[in-house]
């Protein structure tokens, strides 16, 4: 086991990369930060994007969903993910764009969200991860939905 750290830090230093680590004191920050939730931006920020999925999905379907959204770029990658359960959603972090997938789960963000920020956001409504598997054109208004996430993300 030891032996990994070794030949990785020996090849870093062919390839001619510097590591760096994070410091003591700012560890203690990014881990505040972590329990704003996932992807969340801090209090008083917007995140950029954030993915409204149904609750229960399954392993393909939570792969097919990521696959695209890595595909899409590093925005939609890392946006923040919430599933909506029997008790709709808990908190929803303030966002330029909401990525909705399903019907339900945009009642569900319409609930949450204010008139307000209705207004203010882009919220792009695309079919469910079990319905993008098995119907092209569902995968077509999956990659519709993100080309009009990416002309949003290109405003701002």
């Amino acid at each position: 086991m030891s032996a990994v750290p070794v030949r990785h830090a020996r090849l870093l230093k062919v390839m001619g990369v510097t590591p760096w680590r994070l410091r003591a004191g700012e560890s203690a920050v990014l881990s505040a930060d972590v329990g704003e939730g996932a992807g969340a931006a801090p209090s008083g920020e917007r995140a950029t994007c954030v993915v409204i999925l149904p609750a229960g999905c399954t392993e393909r379907e939570r792969d097919v969903v990521g696959h695209a959204l890595r595909a899409f770029g590093a925005v939609t990658a890392r946006a923040a993910r919430l599933e909506v359960g029997a008790a709709g959603l808990g908190h929803v972090p303030a966002a330029a764009t909401y990525l909705v997938f399903g019907d339900a789960q945009a009642r569900a963000l319409g609930h949450q969200l204010s008139a307000a920020q209705q207004g203010a956001a882009q919220i792009v409504l695309v079919d469910t991860p079990s319905l993008i598997l098995t119907d092209a054109a569902a995968k077509r208004r999956l990659w519709n939905g993100l080309r009009a996430l990416g002309r949003a993300f290109a405003r701002s």
